[in-house]
Protein backbone atom coordinates (compact mmCIF):
# COMPACT_ATOMS: atom_id res chain seq x y z
CA UNK A 1 0.00 0.00 0.00
CA UNK A 2 1.47 3.34 -1.04
CA UNK A 3 1.95 5.70 1.92
CA UNK A 4 3.02 8.85 0.11
CA UNK A 5 6.68 8.59 1.14
CA UNK A 6 8.74 6.24 -0.97
CA UNK A 7 6.53 3.21 -1.41
CA UNK A 8 8.34 1.30 1.33
CA UNK A 9 6.93 2.89 4.49
CA UNK A 10 10.40 4.24 5.39
CA UNK A 11 11.71 7.79 5.40
CA UNK A 12 14.58 8.71 3.11
CA UNK A 13 15.31 8.37 -0.59
CA UNK A 14 14.34 5.13 -2.37
CA UNK A 15 17.02 2.67 -3.36
CA UNK A 16 17.50 1.88 -7.05
CA UNK A 17 18.84 -1.31 -8.58
CA UNK A 18 21.49 0.43 -10.70
CA UNK A 19 23.18 2.26 -7.81
CA UNK A 20 26.82 1.25 -7.17
CA UNK A 21 27.45 -0.69 -3.93
CA UNK A 22 28.92 2.33 -2.11
CA UNK A 23 25.96 4.47 -3.03
CA UNK A 24 23.57 1.75 -1.88
CA UNK A 25 25.27 1.61 1.52
CA UNK A 26 25.09 5.39 1.90
CA UNK A 27 21.43 5.33 0.94
CA UNK A 28 20.65 2.60 3.48
CA UNK A 29 22.66 4.46 6.12
CA UNK A 30 20.66 7.64 5.53
CA UNK A 31 17.46 5.65 5.75
CA UNK A 32 18.50 3.80 8.92
CA UNK A 33 20.10 6.74 10.75
CA UNK A 34 17.98 9.81 10.14
CA UNK A 35 19.02 13.29 11.24
CA UNK A 36 16.67 12.98 14.21
CA UNK A 37 18.27 9.66 15.20
CA UNK A 38 21.72 11.23 14.86
CA UNK A 39 20.75 14.02 17.25
CA UNK A 40 19.39 11.49 19.74
CA UNK A 41 22.56 9.41 19.55
CA UNK A 42 24.67 12.51 20.18
CA UNK A 43 22.50 13.29 23.18
CA UNK A 44 23.01 9.77 24.54
CA UNK A 45 26.77 10.15 24.09
CA UNK A 46 26.75 13.42 26.00
CA UNK A 47 24.77 11.85 28.85
CA UNK A 48 27.20 8.95 28.95
CA UNK A 49 30.19 11.28 29.22
CA UNK A 50 28.41 13.39 31.83
CA UNK A 51 27.68 10.24 33.84
CA UNK A 52 31.36 9.22 33.88
CA UNK A 53 32.53 12.75 34.69
CA UNK A 54 30.00 13.21 37.49
CA UNK A 55 30.62 9.93 39.28
CA UNK A 56 34.40 9.97 38.96
CA UNK A 57 34.52 13.67 39.80
CA UNK A 58 32.50 13.11 42.97
CA UNK A 59 34.17 9.91 44.18
CA UNK A 60 37.75 9.88 42.88
CA UNK A 61 39.32 11.63 45.86
CA UNK A 62 37.01 12.10 48.87
CA UNK A 63 38.39 14.59 51.38
CA UNK A 64 36.82 15.76 54.63
CA UNK A 65 35.74 19.39 54.69
CA UNK A 66 34.09 21.12 57.64
CA UNK A 67 33.09 17.97 59.49
CA UNK A 68 31.18 19.34 62.47
CA UNK A 69 32.80 18.37 65.77
CA UNK A 70 31.51 19.33 69.21
CA UNK A 71 34.40 19.79 71.63
CA UNK A 72 34.35 19.39 75.41
CA UNK A 73 37.53 20.20 77.32
CA UNK A 74 38.33 21.55 80.80
CA UNK A 75 38.65 25.28 81.37
CA UNK A 76 40.75 27.39 79.03
CA UNK A 77 41.95 24.32 77.13
CA UNK A 78 38.67 24.15 75.27
CA UNK A 79 39.14 27.36 73.27
CA UNK A 80 42.71 26.46 72.40
CA UNK A 81 41.74 22.97 71.26
CA UNK A 82 38.94 24.34 69.08
CA UNK A 83 41.33 26.81 67.45
CA UNK A 84 43.86 24.04 66.87
CA UNK A 85 41.30 21.75 65.21
CA UNK A 86 39.92 24.54 63.02
CA UNK A 87 43.44 25.44 61.88
CA UNK A 88 44.26 21.98 60.53
CA UNK A 89 45.53 22.05 56.91
CA UNK A 90 42.70 21.77 54.42
CA UNK A 91 40.11 22.68 57.08
CA UNK A 92 38.77 19.14 57.51
CA UNK A 93 36.99 20.01 60.77
CA UNK A 94 34.55 22.66 61.91
CA UNK A 95 34.93 22.47 65.68
CA UNK A 96 32.70 24.28 68.13
CA UNK A 97 32.18 24.19 71.88
CA UNK A 98 29.74 22.05 73.81
CA UNK A 99 28.97 22.72 77.46
CA UNK A 100 29.11 19.13 78.64
CA UNK A 101 29.57 15.56 77.53
CA UNK A 102 25.81 15.01 77.59
CA UNK A 103 25.24 18.02 75.34
CA UNK A 104 27.94 16.85 72.95
CA UNK A 105 26.35 13.40 72.84
CA UNK A 106 22.97 14.96 72.08
CA UNK A 107 24.50 17.05 69.28
CA UNK A 108 25.77 13.90 67.59
CA UNK A 109 22.44 12.09 67.88
CA UNK A 110 20.29 14.98 66.67
CA UNK A 111 22.69 15.59 63.74
CA UNK A 112 23.92 19.01 64.79
CA UNK A 113 27.42 17.51 64.82
CA UNK A 114 29.13 14.66 62.99
CA UNK A 115 31.16 13.78 66.07
CA UNK A 116 32.07 14.95 69.56
CA UNK A 117 35.55 15.11 71.06
CA UNK A 118 35.72 14.73 74.84
CA UNK A 119 39.17 15.84 75.95
CA UNK A 120 40.42 15.58 79.49
CA UNK A 121 42.45 13.46 81.82
CA UNK A 122 43.29 10.16 80.23
CA UNK A 123 42.69 9.24 76.59
CA UNK A 124 40.48 11.55 74.55
CA UNK A 125 37.11 10.12 73.50
CA UNK A 126 35.58 10.58 70.08
CA UNK A 127 31.82 10.04 69.94
CA UNK A 128 30.49 9.18 66.47
CA UNK A 129 27.32 7.81 64.85
CA UNK A 130 28.36 5.63 61.94
CA UNK A 131 24.74 5.11 60.87
CA UNK A 132 24.96 8.65 59.50
CA UNK A 133 27.73 7.57 57.12
CA UNK A 134 30.60 5.19 57.89
CA UNK A 135 32.88 7.01 55.44
CA UNK A 136 32.67 10.19 57.53
CA UNK A 137 33.63 8.29 60.68
CA UNK A 138 36.63 6.75 58.93
CA UNK A 139 37.70 10.19 57.75
CA UNK A 140 37.42 11.59 61.27
CA UNK A 141 39.57 8.80 62.66
CA UNK A 142 42.16 9.42 59.95
CA UNK A 143 42.22 13.15 60.73
CA UNK A 144 42.83 12.59 64.43
CA UNK A 145 45.51 10.00 63.72
CA UNK A 146 47.35 12.52 61.55
CA UNK A 147 47.21 15.22 64.21
CA UNK A 148 49.41 13.10 66.43
CA UNK A 149 47.32 13.91 69.46
CA UNK A 150 47.79 10.52 71.03
CA UNK A 151 45.31 7.70 71.40
CA UNK A 152 41.65 8.53 70.80
CA UNK A 153 39.02 6.07 72.00
CA UNK A 154 36.18 5.92 69.48
CA UNK A 155 32.65 5.26 70.76
CA UNK A 156 29.96 4.59 68.18
CA UNK A 157 26.71 5.93 69.60
CA UNK A 158 24.53 4.79 66.70
CA UNK A 159 25.96 2.10 64.40
CA UNK A 160 23.99 0.87 61.37
CA UNK A 161 21.57 -2.00 61.90
CA UNK A 162 23.36 -5.34 61.41
CA UNK A 163 21.29 -6.02 58.28
CA UNK A 164 22.11 -2.57 56.91
CA UNK A 165 25.73 -3.44 56.15
CA UNK A 166 27.66 -0.22 55.59
CA UNK A 167 24.61 1.96 56.16
CA UNK A 168 23.75 2.16 52.45
CA UNK A 169 20.19 0.82 52.58
CA UNK A 170 18.82 4.37 52.85
CA UNK A 171 20.63 5.33 49.66
CA UNK A 172 19.51 2.26 47.74
CA UNK A 173 15.88 2.73 48.78
CA UNK A 174 15.97 6.33 47.57
CA UNK A 175 17.80 5.33 44.38
CA UNK A 176 15.10 2.79 43.58
CA UNK A 177 12.09 5.01 44.14
CA UNK A 178 13.64 7.99 42.33
CA UNK A 179 14.28 5.81 39.29
CA UNK A 180 10.72 4.50 39.55
CA UNK A 181 9.34 8.03 39.67
CA UNK A 182 11.00 9.44 36.59
CA UNK A 183 10.61 6.20 34.63
CA UNK A 184 6.88 6.25 35.39
CA UNK A 185 6.56 9.72 33.88
CA UNK A 186 8.63 8.56 30.89
CA UNK A 187 6.40 5.50 30.44
CA UNK A 188 3.29 7.68 30.29
CA UNK A 189 5.09 9.92 27.83
CA UNK A 190 5.95 6.96 25.60
CA UNK A 191 2.36 5.69 25.70
CA UNK A 192 0.36 8.90 25.37
CA UNK A 193 2.78 11.64 24.28
CA UNK A 194 5.14 13.79 26.28
CA UNK A 195 2.76 16.75 26.36
CA UNK A 196 -0.80 16.14 27.56
CA UNK A 197 -3.31 17.76 25.23
CA UNK A 198 -5.24 19.70 27.87
CA UNK A 199 -5.35 20.48 31.61
CA UNK A 200 -7.81 17.65 32.28
CA UNK A 201 -5.40 15.03 30.91
CA UNK A 202 -2.57 16.65 32.83
CA UNK A 203 -4.44 16.27 36.11
CA UNK A 204 -5.41 12.69 35.29
CA UNK A 205 -1.80 11.82 34.53
CA UNK A 206 -0.59 13.47 37.75
CA UNK A 207 -3.19 11.52 39.75
CA UNK A 208 -1.98 8.32 38.11
CA UNK A 209 1.58 9.18 39.11
CA UNK A 210 0.46 9.95 42.67
CA UNK A 211 -1.26 6.55 42.93
CA UNK A 212 1.82 4.80 41.59
CA UNK A 213 3.97 6.72 44.09
CA UNK A 214 1.95 5.33 47.00
CA UNK A 215 2.42 1.79 45.70
CA UNK A 216 6.10 2.43 44.93
CA UNK A 217 6.76 3.73 48.43
CA UNK A 218 4.98 0.77 49.99
CA UNK A 219 6.88 -1.76 47.88
CA UNK A 220 10.24 -0.16 48.63
CA UNK A 221 9.68 -0.09 52.39
CA UNK A 222 8.43 -3.68 52.39
CA UNK A 223 11.76 -4.67 50.86
CA UNK A 224 13.93 -2.77 53.37
CA UNK A 225 11.88 -3.66 56.45
CA UNK A 226 9.89 -6.94 56.48
CA UNK A 227 11.91 -8.65 53.74
CA UNK A 228 15.53 -7.78 54.58
CA UNK A 229 15.08 -6.07 58.01
CA UNK A 230 17.64 -3.46 56.97
CA UNK A 231 15.71 -0.44 58.32
CA UNK A 232 13.23 -1.91 60.81
CA UNK A 233 10.87 -0.14 63.14
CA UNK A 234 9.84 2.88 61.08
CA UNK A 235 7.50 1.42 58.48
CA UNK A 236 4.86 4.16 58.39
CA UNK A 237 7.30 7.07 58.34
CA UNK A 238 9.48 5.50 55.65
CA UNK A 239 6.44 4.66 53.54
CA UNK A 240 5.34 8.28 53.55
CA UNK A 241 8.87 9.49 52.78
CA UNK A 242 9.36 7.00 49.94
CA UNK A 243 5.99 7.99 48.49
CA UNK A 244 6.94 11.67 48.50
CA UNK A 245 10.34 10.97 46.93
CA UNK A 246 8.74 8.94 44.14
CA UNK A 247 6.15 11.59 43.40
CA UNK A 248 8.71 14.41 43.50
CA UNK A 249 10.77 12.63 40.81
CA UNK A 250 7.66 11.69 38.81
CA UNK A 251 6.09 15.16 38.88
CA UNK A 252 9.39 16.85 38.04
CA UNK A 253 9.98 14.37 35.22
CA UNK A 254 6.54 15.10 33.81
CA UNK A 255 7.16 18.84 34.01
CA UNK A 256 10.40 18.43 32.05
CA UNK A 257 8.53 16.52 29.35
CA UNK A 258 5.63 18.97 29.18
CA UNK A 259 8.09 21.81 28.67
CA UNK A 260 10.59 20.10 26.36
CA UNK A 261 8.84 17.09 24.88
CA UNK A 262 10.88 13.90 24.53
CA UNK A 263 14.19 15.63 25.46
CA UNK A 264 12.65 16.14 28.90
CA UNK A 265 13.36 12.46 29.57
CA UNK A 266 17.06 13.11 29.00
CA UNK A 267 16.87 16.06 31.40
CA UNK A 268 15.36 13.74 34.02
CA UNK A 269 18.30 11.36 33.61
CA UNK A 270 20.73 14.27 33.91
CA UNK A 271 19.14 15.63 37.09
CA UNK A 272 18.24 12.42 38.93
CA UNK A 273 21.03 10.06 37.81
CA UNK A 274 24.02 11.99 36.53
CA UNK A 275 23.88 14.75 39.16
CA UNK A 276 21.58 13.39 41.84
CA UNK A 277 23.07 10.01 42.66
CA UNK A 278 26.74 10.89 43.28
CA UNK A 279 25.78 13.97 45.31
CA UNK A 280 23.09 12.26 47.40
CA UNK A 281 25.31 11.49 50.38
CA UNK A 282 24.86 7.75 50.13
CA UNK A 283 28.36 6.46 49.43
CA UNK A 284 30.09 9.59 50.77
CA UNK A 285 28.40 12.33 52.82
CA UNK A 286 28.44 15.88 51.49
CA UNK A 287 31.32 16.79 53.80
CA UNK A 288 33.58 14.41 51.85
CA UNK A 289 32.50 15.45 48.34
CA UNK A 290 34.06 18.14 46.14
CA UNK A 291 32.42 21.59 46.44
CA UNK A 292 30.13 21.31 43.38
CA UNK A 293 28.56 17.99 44.41
CA UNK A 294 28.43 19.02 48.03
CA UNK A 295 26.56 22.20 47.10
CA UNK A 296 23.88 20.59 44.92
CA UNK A 297 23.33 17.36 46.85
CA UNK A 298 20.74 18.46 49.39
CA UNK A 299 18.92 20.60 46.82
CA UNK A 300 17.98 17.55 44.72
CA UNK A 301 15.38 14.88 45.58
CA UNK A 302 18.08 12.21 45.87
CA UNK A 303 20.05 13.97 48.60
CA UNK A 304 17.01 15.23 50.46
CA UNK A 305 15.51 11.74 50.29
CA UNK A 306 18.62 10.06 51.72
CA UNK A 307 18.67 12.56 54.59
CA UNK A 308 15.01 11.90 55.40
CA UNK A 309 15.22 8.11 55.23
CA UNK A 310 18.49 7.88 57.17
CA UNK A 311 17.56 10.38 59.86
CA UNK A 312 14.13 8.86 60.46
CA UNK A 313 15.55 5.34 60.52
CA UNK A 314 18.36 6.15 62.96
CA UNK A 315 18.04 9.61 64.49
CA UNK A 316 14.38 10.17 65.32
CA UNK A 317 13.80 12.49 62.38
CA UNK A 318 16.21 15.19 63.62
CA UNK A 319 17.80 17.53 61.09
CA UNK A 320 15.22 16.95 58.35
CA UNK A 321 13.29 20.21 58.00
CA UNK A 322 15.26 21.42 54.97
CA UNK A 323 14.92 18.03 53.28
CA UNK A 324 11.12 18.12 53.69
CA UNK A 325 10.99 21.53 52.05
CA UNK A 326 13.20 20.43 49.16
CA UNK A 327 11.07 17.39 48.33
CA UNK A 328 7.85 19.34 48.71
CA UNK A 329 9.20 22.03 46.38
CA UNK A 330 10.12 19.50 43.68
CA UNK A 331 6.72 17.81 43.92
CA UNK A 332 4.71 21.04 44.00
CA UNK A 333 6.87 22.63 41.31
CA UNK A 334 6.38 19.65 39.02
CA UNK A 335 2.61 19.80 39.45
CA UNK A 336 2.43 23.56 39.00
CA UNK A 337 4.65 23.68 35.90
CA UNK A 338 2.82 20.78 34.26
CA UNK A 339 -0.58 22.38 34.84
CA UNK A 340 0.46 25.88 33.77
CA UNK A 341 2.16 24.58 30.63
CA UNK A 342 -0.91 22.55 29.64
CA UNK A 343 -3.17 25.61 30.06
CA UNK A 344 -1.02 27.50 27.55
CA UNK A 345 -1.08 24.79 24.88
CA UNK A 346 -2.89 25.64 21.63
CA UNK A 347 -5.75 23.58 20.17
CA UNK A 348 -4.51 20.45 18.44
CA UNK A 349 -1.48 20.27 20.73
CA UNK A 350 -2.09 16.58 21.27
CA UNK A 351 -0.56 16.09 17.82
CA UNK A 352 2.80 17.43 19.05
CA UNK A 353 5.50 14.99 20.16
Amino acid sequence: MHDGKNGTGNDGPPATEDEPPGATFRTELRRAVTPRATILLCGVLLLEIAFVVSFIGAFHSPRPRDLAVAVVAPGQAQAGLIDELNALPGEPLAARAAESASEARAMVLDRRADAALLAGPGPDRLLVASAGGPAAVQSLQAVFEKTGGGDVVVTDLRPPHPADGRGLSSFYLVLGVVIGGYLASAALSASYGARPANPHLTVVRLLALAALSVVSGLAGVIVVDPVFHALPGHFGALWGIATLITFAAAAAGMAFQVLLGTPGIALSVLVFVVLGNPSAGGVYPSTLLPPFWSAIGQALPNGAGVTLVRNYAYFGGHGTSAAWWVLAAWAAGGVLISCLASFRRPPGADLLP
